[in-house]
């Protein structure tokens, strides 16, 4: 049965490939649990289009992009809630200590993880700095953001914003005295065993992999280099490659081993002291009606998702700029992650988006099939 799984992964990467969908691509299914558990992984492609790159496989890194949102930012934000350190319904100016303007003294700490706080979704802020790398930017950024007005009013809709996750990584360091960086590590990864697969890449420190290990992004016309190595998001990298909505690096083996922690803490199977199962079924429900977003993870959108037709309602998942994604699905016990570098050379290449939702229906048309005949095989 792992067989159909693993014939139909190979089958869609490679097509994807060959209709130059990206260059490189890593992407894995899990179904079930514990010792029954079905892991079918596929690699293939270079991490580079030169040829000065090397072939891809389950240890090659990729720029995770927004997958940092779910992944790390709103999971530390949600333990120090079950820390008791932080509550839902705080507003930003209790737990910064800002000055704001008075239309933003009543944004919520839930608000920016739901992507309902009114905040802009993007502003290119970066052009109006060099490329070089200064300590001041991030605060810059901050005063920025602070500044901007707000384009709806909070809690009454959701509108995907990168600033909300930009306000909430400074939030989580102000109040541990750490940065994501380490506490991602301390709370989540080394207990995981993932230290070594899911990571930031601080511009200030030695890459900790080979560099071609790492799939090249974008020939970036701001940076004037093809991006191997560094974050491709230019407002991370302006902040010294660590930030609440952007920065993270991993490979498949990292991705899939955080989502199937997540699914089985949502299930009950396993535990962590400052995420308890009922903060992380909060968590991962919608929070407003007619809207998909839960606290920092999506869910499908009736009729028109990347995830395609055959995830539950249920299911939650995140998509990342540089052709990242993963799904989540707790009615079929599953997990799908695609991982590629669809932005290398360039941004404007377009293909992920017929990609993803073919991709997905071919996997999870097999998973499917096989829990109908029973896990194993």
């Amino acid at each position: 049965m792992k067989n159909q799984i693993n014939t139909a992964l190979q089958a869609v990467c490679r097509q994807g490939l060959m209709d130059g969908v990206s260059s490189a691509v890593a992407a894995g299914v899990s179904v079930g649990q514990e010792r029954g558990r079905l892991r079918a992984c596929f690699a293939g492609g270079h991490t580079r289009i030169d040829g000065a790159g090397m072939p891809v496989d389950e240890r090659t890194v990729f720029d995770l992009a927004s997958l940092t949102k779910p992944l790390c930012t709103a999971l530390l934000t949600l333990s120090l809630v079950g820390r008791n350190r932080l509550q839902l319904d705080d507003t930003l100016v209790k737990v910064l200590a800002v000055s704001l303007p008075e239309e933003k003294k009543a944004l919520k700490i839930g608000q920016l993880l739901s992507h309902s706080a009114g905040l802009l979704p993007y502003r290119p802020y970066y052009r109006e700095f060099g490329a070089e790398l200064r300590k001041e930017g991030t605060y810059q950024l901050f005063e920025r953001i602070l500044a901007e007005p707000l384009v709806y009013p909070p809690g009454s809709e959701c509108r995907y914003s990168d600033l909300g996750y930009m306000l909430l990584g400074h939030l989580v360091e102000n109040l541990t005295g750490r940065s994501l960086s380490a506490y991602l590590r301390e709370q989540i990864t080394e207990r995981l065993g993932l230290a070594t697969d899911l990571f930031f890449l601080p511009a200030d420190k030695p890459l900790p992999v080979e560099k071609n290990r790492i799939a090249a992004t974008e020939d970036c016309p701001w940076r004037g280099r093809v991006l191997q190595g560094e974050v491709h998001d230019e407002h991370c990298w302006l902040m010294g490659g660590v930030a609440g909505h952007a920065g993270l690096f991993g490979t498949l083996h990292g991705v899939m081993g955080l989502c199937e922690w997540v699914l089985d803490l949502w299930q009950g199977r396993t535990y962590h002291p400052d995420l308890p199962v009922e903060l992380l079924r909060t968590a991962l429900t919608r929070q407003l009606a007619n809207h998909t977003w839960c606290l920092g993870f999506d869910t499908p959108t009736p009729g028109s998702s990347s995830s395609g037709r055959f995830f539950s309602a249920q299911s939650v998942g995140h998509l990342g700029f540089s052709g990242t994604s993963f799904w989540i699905d707790p009615e079929k016990d599953a997990v799908v992650v695609l991982l590629t570098n669809r932005i290398h050379p360039s941004r404007g290449n377009q293909r992920i988006r017929r990609f993803r939702p073919l991709f997905h229906d071919r996997v999870m048309a097999c998973v499917q099939a096989v829990r109908a005949e029973g896990l194993g095989g």
